[in-house]
């Protein structure tokens, strides 16, 4: 075999959600975290496709570009990216990365447990408490969430559905399970599908709308509620979705009020959860804690035999 190129990766699965973590990408010149971004998705579109795309990866795998921090207060920088595009923030993707660094001894262990990642929106702090050498907690303080307009009609004369529209990690549109949804149940995996197929036909004219959220808040009294996603491309978020969260009880905050004191879980349509606590709220949206943990799942050597004829991969969703 002429082997041509060869990849390092470490994975990480988050509340089922699965981020392959990447550090050594070819070398190319940037002054900031900005400037790498701009040019990623065009120096290293080869990479992205032969370690995203099938046979190597699949359409739910999600990203994460790890390089030397350009600010001085953060410990590491990253760029998240999926098939299509670069992220400015992946909550999971953070989770992700932490353990993996920490596991695999790449970050030093700070009796504190506090470090900064440094991300295209900023500086994220995040406390990792480790026992045994393992990672067994990740507590990060987010970013404002923004419930920009609730019970917006679907402009459709023909469906009287009406959704939230909130900007957490990126713009959701958060649907409340009524009575003619279906249950947020994997026997209902197909009606769901057709849901969201609808939602997104009609959610077209709105533009910018990265995710669909069909969120069932009847538990909320007990702080739980249980969500699905869907990606603009109908892809189902492999767990509860860190953003999809914060969007989510954001909803409900501005619609009911909120007590700080609760713990608040999101429950996944196969039972994997996300526990988050309200910590703040001002004139920006809420601001969150999110308690998660990450487990490595594989250390792989990708290779690239030039005469592969699915070098590029393919996707099937």
């Amino acid at each position: 075999m002429n082997i041509q190129k060869v990849y390092n990766t470490t994975d990480v699965h988050v509340a089922g959600e699965a981020f392959r973590i990447i550090k050594d990408l070819p070398f190319i010149h940037y002054q900031s975290l900005e400037q790498l971004n701009d040019q990623f998705p065009f120096v290293f579109a080869d990479e992205i496709k032969l370690l995203l795309n099938e046979p190597r990866g699949f359409a739910g795998l999600n990203g994460c570009l790890v390089v030397p921090p350009i600010s001085r207060e953060a410990d590491v920088a990253i760029v998240f990216f999926n098939h299509s595009e670069t992220l400015p923030l992946h909550y999971g993707g953070i989770v992700a990365v932490i353990t993996a660094l920490l596991e695999c001894g790449q970050l030093q262990v700070r009796e504190s447990n506090e470090y900064k990642l440094e991300t295209l929106s900023g500086l994220i702090s995040v406390k990792a408490i480790m026992e045994k050498e393992e990672v067994v907690q990740v507590q990060i303080e987010t970013k404002p969430c923004l419930v920009i307009k609730r019970e917006i009609p679907l402009p459709d004369p023909n469906n009287n559905t009406h959704f939230s529209l909130v900007q957490a990690d990126q713009l959701y549109a958060v649907f409340e399970k009524r009575d003619n949804s279906p249950d947020i149940r994997v026997e209902e995996l197909s009606e769901l599908n057709s849901w969201s197929q609808t939602m997104f036909n009609v959610l077209g004219s709105k533009g910018h709308i990265k995710a669909a959220i069909l969120m069932d808040h009847s538990n909320f009294e007990a702080g739980r509620i249980k969500t699905i996603t869907f990606r603009e491309d109908q892809y189902i978020v492999r767990s509860p979705g860190f953003g999809a969260t914060l969007a989510s009880f954001s909803t409900i905050f501005s619609k009911f009020g909120f007590c700080k004191e609760h713990t608040l879980i999101n429950e996944s349509i196969f039972g994997s959860k996300l526990q988050i606590q309200l910590a703040n709220q001002t004139e920006s949206g809420y601001q969150f804690t999110i308690t998660s943990r990450g487990f490595i799942t594989g250390m792989h050597t990708f290779v690239l035999d030039p005469t592969d004829p699915l070098s590029e991969g393919f996707l099937l969703k």
